[in-house]
């Protein structure tokens, strides 16, 4: 049953992507506000989806530690979910994501158009200075920037070494970094389809303010990030 339903929701998630995508294509070529309200338009419906299909519900503590303007956001990842997290926590984030999804028909050109930053992870060097430049030229206009410090989705339970891209990014950006815990990957899994209902929690830490230095950064983001997310998956998805 949690296969089927997690199906159905695939389809309806991936099948809203081409529905609204294609009747809004005029969005863009039209000012930025108009693109926006197209995302706004297929997250309502997305966690709608969320919520009906798959029975998941979504808690969120910490609202009080986001500040205002242009922040880095370094987020755990355990499901696709966390992708989407954001977008209702934020008023305008940027998602730094693989290059390939950018040349996806109707979702890549969405992608471009609200100025995500978009990567060859197999270009080195060359792709980490664009990710520094872009990010910081968002930052300033206000955007808040998403990164995964582990640069894949991971398991609860596992764990995988923090990547130096997010403390670049910090050194890079100079404002401060917001943590996010969460416990998604106990009803959204990593891979797969055996999703289940259930309450799940995200919780965002108090902000690292920028000044610290690579090493200690990267100590203080870990352990911000691991132990308050070993707590919230010791929690069963329905205990609250």
């Amino acid at each position: 049953m949690n296969k089927l339903r997690g199906l159905v929701f695939l389809v309806w998630m991936y099948g809203l992507i081409l529905i609204i995508g294609l009747a809004l294509l005029p969005v863009l070529i039209l000012p930025m506000r108009w693109a926006r309200s197209a995302l706004d338009i297929w997250l309502a419906l997305v966690f709608f989806g969320v919520r009906v299909i798959l029975g998941i519900r979504l808690e969120f503590t910490g609202q009080e530690n986001i500040p205002a303007g242009g922040v880095l956001i370094a987020s755990k990842h355990q499901s696709m979910l966390d992708v989407l997290v954001p977008w209702r926590l934020f008023s305008f984030p940027a998602l730094i994501l693989k290059q390939e999804l950018s040349w996806l028909p109707v979702f890549g050109w969405y992608v471009l158009k609200l100025k995500n930053v978009a990567i060859d992870r197999k270009a080195g060097a060359k792709a980490l200075r664009k990710m520094l430049r872009q990010s910081a030229a968002l930052a300033k206009q206000g955007r808040q920037i998403l990164i995964f410090p582990e640069g894949t989705r991971v398991e609860p339970g596992q764990k995988v070494p923090y990547k130096s891209g997010v403390a670049a990014l910090y050194l890079k950006m100079q404002v401060p970094c917001v943590p996010i815990a969460l416990n998604t990957g106990l009803c959204w899994p990593a891979h797969g389809l055996d999703f289940k209902p259930g309450t799940v929690q995200v919780q965002i830490l108090p902000a690292i303010a920028p000044g610290l230095d690579k090493k200690t950064f990267l100590a203080e983001l870990e352990t911000r990030i691991e132990t308050a997310t070993n707590q919230l998956i010791a929690l069963k998805p329905t205990d609250k």
